[in-house]
Formats: structure tokens, C-alpha cells, sequence
């Protein structure tokens, strides 16, 4: 199904990341939190493939760096569900 096995590794990331917030309370400090982490995780495997198309070596990097920082931020909202979200899994 994917020609490079990150971009498997991204898809299966982001199924991870669903699969979790599914378990989590929907209450007011979570819903947004979720939201976007579903959003970022998403978003890293979309722009992996994007960088894949290789339109020119300017636009492999600039895709890659995004890709990169929608890792970040999901980590970052993993993070505050973990801390905060985190009250029917404790």
C-alpha cells in the first residue's frame, strides 16, 4: 500500500492516535486537545507523502520541516492529554 515505509509508519501513528482519543472523556479541556492532536498526527503522514512527490529539492525540505513540526505538536498535545485529559485511564 505505501512505497516508503515511513509513510506506513506515519499512517499507522495516526491510527494509534485516533484509536486512543477514542477511550478519552469528551469533556471541555479535552475536546479541543483531541481535536487538534488528530489534526497534527494526521498531518505529519500527509506531508511525508506530499515531500515524496518531489516537485523540486526546495519543496522535499520545506515538506519534510512540516511534516516534522506537526510531529512536534501532536507530541506537544499528547503531552497536556496525558497530564490533564488522561481521567478515565488513570
Amino acid at each position: 500500500m505505501f512505497e516508503h515505509p515511513l509513510e506506513e509508519r506515519c499512517y499507522q501513528f495516526a491510527k494509534r492516535v485516533r484509536a486512543f482519543t477514542k477511550k478519552l472523556k469528551r469533556d471541555t479541556e479535552n475536546f479541543e486537545d483531541i481535536k487538534q492532536v488528530t489534526r497534527s498526527s494526521g498531518s505529519v503522514g500527509a506531508n511525508y507523502i506530499e515531500a515524496n512527490e518531489n516537485v523540486g529539492p526546495g519543496d522535499l525540505k520545506y515538506r519534510i520541516r512540516i511534516s516534522r513540526k506537526e510531529a512536534k505538536e501532536s507530541m506537544h498535545f499528547l503531552g497536556l492529554i496525558e497530564v490533564f485529559g488522561n481521567k478515565e485511564l488513570d
